[in-house]
């Protein structure tokens, strides 16, 4: 059984997080709080995968093959749709479902300046919540094609919101 670089415990695999090369447990890394309860309301589906170098800067990314995302509701989810294809701009919630060892500090893919990943729109994060505003291209049914969405394949997507730029 691992050891958790903070506190020194024995750790079950699946509640430790690789930080820095270092496994911490989620005790030490969340400061004791409990996980919340959270339910996708569907998932994307697109062509990225987390194997590329992404630098997630709202542009289309050069290892994509395409800057257009399905996300694709659950049925269930049709009457929150109201109106929705009246907006261009819509921000989407969603959950890094995979995850790499996480840096805490290195160099920003945007302009190469050292930073911690609180200061950079990295995928890998130790909260594994990922928000992206993104251009709504067409709804059709219950599901939403979107423009530069920098989630990867499978992501369950948490929340959809009209997007600042909507309001301007």
């Amino acid at each position: 059984m691992p050891t958790c670089y903070v506190c020194n415990q024995k750790i079950d695999q699946c509640d430790l997080s690789k930080i820095d090369d270092k496994l911490v447990c989620h005790s030490c890394l969340y400061n004791e709080s409990k996980p919340y309860k959270i339910y996708p309301v569907g998932f994307v589906e697109n062509d990225t995968d987390p194997g590329q170098t992404f630098e997630f800067n709202g542009k289309s990314n050069d290892n994509s093959k395409s800057s257009i995302s399905k996300i694709n509701l659950f049925e269930s989810q049709k009457p929150f749709l109201f109106k929705l294809k009246d907006e261009k701009w819509i921000t989407v919630v969603f959950y890094f479902h995979i995850q790499r060892p996480i840096r805490s500090t290195f160099a920003r893919g945007l302009d190469g300046k050292k930073v911690g990943v609180f200061a950079s729109r990295t995928p890998f994060r130790p909260s594994r919540l990922g928000i992206s505003e993104v251009e709504l291209v067409k709804v059709e049914g219950t599901t939403l094609y979107v423009k530069n969405l920098d989630a990867f394949n499978g992501s369950p997507v948490l929340d959809i919101k009209i997007g600042s730029k909507s309001l301007i």
